[in-house]
């Protein structure tokens, strides 16, 4: 949860150094979209936000989203352990990552290359192996970003597409994530 917290606080003081470096008069690539799968882990509303004076370069990204999953209950009987899920419950999720955007400027297509972390809300086990092992529960997650992103110069309807695994305590989720969103 603190290195949440640190991530958090790096982005905004980013953000707030890049601002007042620009003077307040130009214009920086920002972007406000909706996530499905991807460092949200299951759906996110996210902001991003270029830290330099390009749509192109270092940014970073934060949003807040959910997932629903079971609670899984394990139970001792004399024959061993039984496994399984008695209800469901959505967890808020917190993404963070800083971001490389790879292109040219005067092409509206980009590949964006992230690293970050995501925090539940409470303790998840994303990594199902089937046994029911419970000790794999995490509240942060790592998590990267391979995705083509499509965004008009001037502003307008944007998308991204990509892989964007996830990770934890010596296990890779492989995972994929699409979004559409408008950029100003």
């Amino acid at each position: 949860m603190k290195l949440t917290f640190l991530a958090i606080g790096i982005l905004l003081s980013t953000l707030t150094f890049a601002q007042s470096k620009s003077g307040g008069g130009e214009k920086f690539g920002q972007s406000f979209y909706a996530e499905l799968g991807g460092p949200g882990i299951l759906f996110s509303a996210n902001y991003d936000r270029r830290f330099t004076k390009s749509n192109l370069g270092i940014g970073g990204r934060i949003g807040l989203g959910f997932v629903t999953g079971y609670d899984y209950t394990t139970v001792v009987t004399p024959y061993g352990y039984t496994t399984y899920g008695d209800r469901q419950r959505s967890v808020l999720t917190l993404p963070v990552q800083v971001n490389y955007l790879f292109g040219k400027p005067s092409s509206v297509s980009a590949f964006e290359v992230g690293l970050g972390a995501t925090y539940t809300g409470k303790k998840l086990n994303i990594f199902d192996n089937y046994y029911g092992n419970t000790n794999d529960a995490s509240s942060l997650y790592g998590t990267a970003s391979f995705m083509y992103r499509r965004m008009p110069k001037d502003g307008g309807f944007s998308w991204r597409l990509g892989f964007t695994p996830i990770f934890t305590r010596g296990y890779i989720q492989p995972s994929g994530g699409v979004s559409v969103g408008y950029n100003f």
